[in-house]
């Protein structure tokens, strides 16, 4: 191995043997002081996201989920506070935040309203951060600045009936006609779908070739051939999301609308969900938090048999399992951030914080609506709405088995 090779080899192993953002200091064997403490500036974002999150997205929560309505009034609200599109330079309209600072936003909003979390992870992680990643100047500058501001709005277009976890049997096809591709197929469970601008369309050029024959598009929703609607049936949770089922019927777009090189819509695809996987986890981690939050307090004030039930070591053993998750995941999501920060690569990092965030939040969830009792049971309390969102979670951008293939693949190695 050379030199230069061992020493990057090198800092990756400490980087990734550290994790960054809690609010702490310690020593290391060699008496090395890690800094866990956010910087000043991470602070103030997270502070910022806080006071939104509880004051204008929390209390709205509970109506937007029974009415299944997504509240469109706060798309401009996250604009004006910088979050639509945080970690993209400010010449496209972005606030220039790092990737810690955006998974505290994330945190923060996944603690009010999973609804409100999902809407930012497709239109900022998914969408305007694979336009800056893949796009032509010309793309950048002409969709970014909107996104940002909240004028359009962003959604992804993967998957399919018969394609979700496996994105190389996609059946949407893309056919070459001069200057033009003709796109004809149909996505489901689009997130942001039916009230999206722009949409992220991956197509196969060559259904053959698999992965090697996808492409990505960038389709402005009012292109004749697109066509959407609303999912049917009640979904299990993130009720206040839109949801649509979208379907192409000979909708033209020209070949400048490629998004990445023709037949590179897999790589294309493959690194918007590594954006968006940390935009789930940090959700998720801000599920647990407010479970406990809620937990802690029910424990509190809530009195059997003559004390508060927080006396009772069986609710006492609860509260701290689900503290030690809270911890954990906040820990694995901050890493995950960090490195991203240092632009390094984390795929497996991001899949294992994605991974415990979710089972943690759900586990969480699960006690939460136990010890609230027949509160828990009802919308009276959003333990209830916690209960069925965090679902979702363990679902989008890749489930928990897909997570798990993701960490073990990497550890194994190829062939």
């Amino acid at each position: 191995m050379s030199g230069a090779k061992r020493s990057r080899t090198m800092r990756r192993s400490n980087l990734r043997a550290t994790s960054w953002g809690l609010l702490r200091s310690a020593r290391n064997d060699d008496g090395e002081t890690l800094d866990f403490s956010l910087t000043d500036t991470q602070k103030e974002i997270q502070s910022r996201a806080r006071e939104f999150a509880q004051r204008e997205v929390a209390p709205r929560a509970r109506e937007a989920d029974e009415r299944r309505e997504f509240p469109r009034h706060l798309v401009a609200r996250m604009g004006e506070l910088g979050f639509l599109a945080g970690p993209i330079a400010r010449e496209y309209g972005g606030a220039a935040i790092d990737y810690t600072s955006f998974a505290l936003v994330y945190e923060e909003l996944g603690r009010a309203d999973s609804s409100v979390r999902g809407f930012l992870a497709v239109h900022a992680g998914l969408v305007a951060m694979c336009i800056n990643d893949w796009g032509t100047e010309e793309q950048k500058r002409k969709y970014l600045p909107r996104l940002a501001r909240g004028e359009w709005i962003g959604c992804y277009c993967l998957t399919e009936p018969n394609a979700g976890s496996d994105a190389g049997s996609i059946e949407t096809t893309a056919e070459e006609r001069g200057d033009d591709f003709i796109l004809n197929g149909e996505k489901i469970w689009i997130t942001n779908g039916g009230i999206a601008n722009l949409a992220i369309v991956f197509a196969s050029r060559d259904r053959a070739a698999r992965h090697k024959g996808i492409c990505a598009f960038l389709v402005e929703t009012d292109t004749p051939g697109f066509n959407r609607e609303k999912m049917p049936g009640m979904e299990l949770g993130h009720r206040a999301s839109d949801h649509a089922h979208i379907t192409f019927e000979n909708c033209r777009v020209p070949k400048s609308a490629l998004l990445g090189a023709p037949g590179a819509g897999f790589k294309v695809a493959m690194s918007a969900l590594d954006h968006g996987r940390l935009g789930v986890a940090a959700g998720a981690l801000g599920v647990a938090q407010a479970c406990l939050d809620a937990c802690v307090e029910f424990a509190r004030t809530r009195k059997q048999f003559g004390q508060r039930i927080g006396n009772f070591e069986m609710i006492q053993q609860v509260l701290a399992d689900m503290a030690a998750d809270v911890d954990a995941a906040r820990l694995l999501v901050y890493r995950a951030a960090w490195l991203k920060d240092q632009g390094e690569r984390g795929t497996r990092e991001t899949s294992i914080a994605k991974l415990f965030a979710t089972e943690a939040a759900t586990r969480a969830a699960d006690q939460a609506v136990l010890l609230h009792g027949g509160r828990g049971y009802s919308n009276e309390f959003p333990v209830e709405r916690f209960y069925r969102d965090i679902k979702g979670l363990q679902i989008y951008e890749g489930t928990s088995h897909i997570q798990r293939i993701v960490i073990a693949r990497d550890l194994l190695g190829k062939e």
